[in-house]
């Protein structure tokens, strides 16, 4: 039997996101974090899902987005969550797989349901996020696929699923199977506020088990505790091997030892939802990397992609990247 290879082996929290818009009023009025992922459980889900305005339902997480991206540029993805045997399990299974992306994490029996995300985007497009983790806290060490996990060229998490103890165990799994095979770990760091819960044990596991960093300006400025970006990236370099530092308008940054290549954002287009930009570059780049793009290639691709997605609702492609990226190449990118 031939083995599998893949790309990139995602793993994250398998959550179905509810996309609703709502004004500065209404999250004063519920007491909620502009622009931050909150957690919230089941009671506090219900509440605010009955107030929110109707909205759009689609598969989404953070890590989740990124398979969908990859493999709609043509990568060969796999996917690590998990989802209840219920009906959002199911949305969510059918959705990634649809998507062309490898997705085999036996789901939970009993216990939480499915988890869900319910994103309230404001007029300046900015998201704010309400997380009931649900099943996803369930991932563990048992559900690591080590031919899977070898088999990958990066294998590549999502900092959200930190706060469960069973998710830090799942990443070290991971991490230590693919370095075993000679293979690349990459991870986000998701959301400052998780750098806040955790910054002492990110850094030590950024030292010592990542390759690929990817953040954004709040974020790496967080982990460092430092207000000034570019104190943040002389402290992240040479910390890992590659650090992509996303910067919204102002592009981003591909940083090495020895290298630096600034990114620029593409402006040429209206922002509708930010929901899954961070993400979406995080497909290109990997797309890019692992198919090999030099690293302003890779990165240029990953402006792309999130160009692409912050340019309507929802945080996975509306358009195939891969005719995107080949009308791209087609122009010179």
């Amino acid at each position: 039997m031939t083995k599998r290879m893949f790309d990139t082996t995602c793993i994250g929290n398998a959550i179905v996101d509810v996309i609703s818009k709502a004004d500065d009023a209404f999250l004063k009025a519920e007491n909620i974090t502009k622009s931050a992922m909150t957690l919230i459980d089941m009671a506090r889900a219900e509440d605010l899902y009955a107030k929110m305005a109707a909205g759009i339902e689609m598969s989404g997480g953070s890590a989740g987005n990124t398979a969908a991206g990859i493999a709609s540029l043509g990568g060969n993805c796999a996917y690590i969550g998990k989802v209840r045997d219920d009906q959002l399990g199911a949305i969510f299974t059918h959705d990634i797989r649809a998507s062309g992306v490898t997705f085999e994490t036996g789901k939970s029996t009993d216990g939480a349901a499915t988890a869900r995300c319910l994103i309230l985007v404001t007029p300046d497009a900015h998201r704010s996020m309400n997380t009931y983790l649900g099943a996803c806290i369930e991932l563990g060490p048992e559900d690591i696929d080590p031919d899977m996990i070898a088999a990958s060229k990066v294998t590549y998490m999502e900092g959200y699923l930190w706060d469960p103890e069973n998710g830090k165990q799942a990443f070290r799994k991971a991490a230590e199977i693919s370095h075993a095979a000679g293979q690349r770990v990459s991870l986000t760091l998701s959301d400052s506020f998780c750098v806040d819960r955790y910054r002492a044990e990110f850094r030590d596991f950024i030292k010592g088990g990542v390759d690929i960093l990817f953040a954004n300006e709040e974020e790496i400025k967080s982990l460092y505790q430092t207000e000034d970006f570019d104190a943040a990236l002389a402290a992240v370099r040479g910390q890992v091997e590659i650090a992509c530092l996303t910067r919204s308008e102002k592009g981003s940054v591909i940083v090495t030892e020895t290298e630096l290549h600034q990114i620029p954002a593409d402006r040429d287009i209206k922002v509708v939802d930010t929901t899954g930009a961070g993400d979406l570059f995080a497909a290109g780049f990997l797309y890019g990397f692992t198919n090999g793009h030099d690293l302003a290639t890779s990165g240029r691709i990953g402006a792309m992609a999130a160009a692409e997605v912050i340019s309507h609702y929802g945080a996975r492609p509306a358009v195939s990247l891969k005719e995107l990226l080949q009308q791209k190449l087609a122009a010179a990118l």
